[in-house]
């Protein structure tokens, strides 16, 4: 579990709550035991539209006055002012009762901002509360328990959000807020995971994720992690990834860690899916292949993550996600590699990675016309007709593991296989979807080098529209 800047324990289910309107700030009785206090106007902006969706995504709990002012710019257009909801799972046990409000309401452009302490998951039905949501331009999870907030999955809270950003607002928080606005979320509902304990055994008991809450625009395919660098959770988040795509909790087999460290950093991302980092330090960390060992009991086997580290200023494009700019770290049998929060960017990558660009020559539509290729290297092609058969030809020496991920255009569904000499199947990745992504890999385990295919084939629809495969041995 994740910790907010001030803990929220439950003892604050034993404050009395009074109906108290003074100085702009008014406090009403609500369902069970949510308590809402609320800051400046008593009445909400009311106008036609608004100019988001916008997010923040914090490092920790508080509030990163620098992104949230530009998400309010972004989603106002500059011009007149927005309802801001804060959400938590429990309240202060010191100081301010409404710490993100204080910050929020002396922020340019803010005619109000609603602290909702809820602490039972039916809390997510209050009406009181899911009208504020609605009538509000932009909603932040405050720091605590993202269990708790996973908890609200499917009461009228979770679809209240979801139009605050339909409508052109935007969402965003910190530390367990940050957790809960990925598309996979780690919720910690049993214990908090360590790096060392979750590369140790990825299925231990603290690995447990919620899917289906949210799915913001740009930004699917992710799981966010918190207090980065600070808590060492990079080990974490591989084992995260690894989980992701071995259980199928992704789109196209692939599944982006988005790690931000504490002390003020912040990633503020546009609606067109550009994130700018605010602050010191943030890593995204991509697995696009399956891995090599992910087994309940087992250490972690995997190979040759992607990760872009960010720093203060630099960008990142969600929407059309970079295939280049990344150093590599590997995980094997449990012991991640070294310095893993520093390497050198690789910049001959290609696309969608490494080596050199070969393009397809037919004819290759057999073992005997393959297209000879020395990974790595990415390959580049189109399957024309449903009888179209792309082959290619490569060795790989005794202990040597080749991986080959594939990305298929929204035209066709490709399927591929790995065959050996004499054309027999050794692995095939047959995921369903035109668009859907391919991947394989395979260790030689016989003594001395041998000789290996690659085929792609059409299996629904076909067109000019081209794959690219990486291809790479290790």
């Amino acid at each position: 579990m994740t910790s907010h800047a001030l803990s929220r324990p439950l003892a604050w289910l034993l404050v009395i709550v009074a109906t108290v309107t003074t100085l702009g700030v008014t406090s009403h009785p609500a369902h069970a035991a949510a308590d809402r206090v609320r800051l400046g106007s008593v009445s909400d902006v009311n106008r036609p539209s608004w100019s988001g969706p916008a997010f923040t995504m914090n490092g920790d709990g508080g509030v990163v006055g620098s992104s949230m002012t530009k998400a309010i710019d972004t989603i106002r257009a500059n011009t007149g002012s927005l309802d801001v909801v804060v959400l938590a799972g429990s309240a202060p046990t010191s100081g301010s009762t409404t710490p993100e409000c204080d910050t929020i309401t002396g922020l340019t452009g803010v005619n109000s901002c609603t602290t909702w302490t809820l602490t039972a998951a039916s809390d997510g039905n209050n009406t009181q509360l899911n009208t504020d949501i609605r009538n509000a331009e932009f909603v932040y999870f405050a720091g605590g328990d993202q269990c708790r907030y996973a908890a609200w999955k499917g009461t009228a809270l979770q679809a209240s959000v979801q139009s605050v950003v339909a409508k052109g607002g935007g969402s965003g928080g910190g530390s367990a807020g940050l957790h809960i606005n990925s598309s996979i979320v780690y919720d910690a509902c049993s214990a908090s995971a360590t790096s060392a304990g979750a590369l140790a055994n990825p299925y231990d008991r603290s690995v447990s994720f919620t899917t289906g809450m949210f799915n913001w625009p740009n930004y699917g395919d992710t799981i966010n992690d918190s207090h980065f660098v600070a808590r060492d959770r990079m080990g974490r988040t591989m084992a995260f990834i690894a989980r992701a795509i071995k259980d199928g909790l992704t789109t196209q087999g692939t599944a982006w860690g988005v790690g931000i460290d504490e002390g003020g950093s912040s990633i503020y991302i546009d609606k067109n899916g550009l994130a700018t980092l605010y602050g010191n330090d943030a890593y995204v960390v991509l697995g696009d292949h399956q891995p090599e060992q992910a087994v309940s009991g087992k250490p972690l086997t995997y190979s040759d993550y992607k990760i872009w580290h960010l720093t203060g200023g630099q960008t990142f494009d969600f929407k059309n996600r970079p295939t280049c700019g990344y150093y590599r770290r590997s995980v094997a049998n449990g012991t991640a590699d070294s310095n893993l929060y520093s390497g050198t960017p690789e910049t001959n990558c290609g696309a969608p990675g490494g080596g050199t660009t070969v393009n397809e020559t037919e004819p290759n539509d057999s073992r005997i016309t393959a297209t000879s290729i020395t990974p790595p290297v990415t390959l580049t092609g189109a399957l024309t007709n449903s009888s179209d058969r792309d082959y290619f030809k490569f060795t790989l020496a005794y202990g040597k593991t080749a991986r080959i991920t594939c990305a298929i255009p929204d035209a066709y569904d490709a399927d591929v296989y790995l065959l050996d000499s004499s054309g027999s199947t050794l692995t095939r990745s047959v995921n369903a979807g035109r668009g859907s992504d391919e991947s394989v890999i395979y260790t030689r385990t016989a003594s001395g080098s041998g000789t290996y295919y690659l085929e792609l084939e059409a299996y629904a629809g076909s067109g000019s529209a081209t794959y690219d495969c990486d291809v790479r041995t290790a």
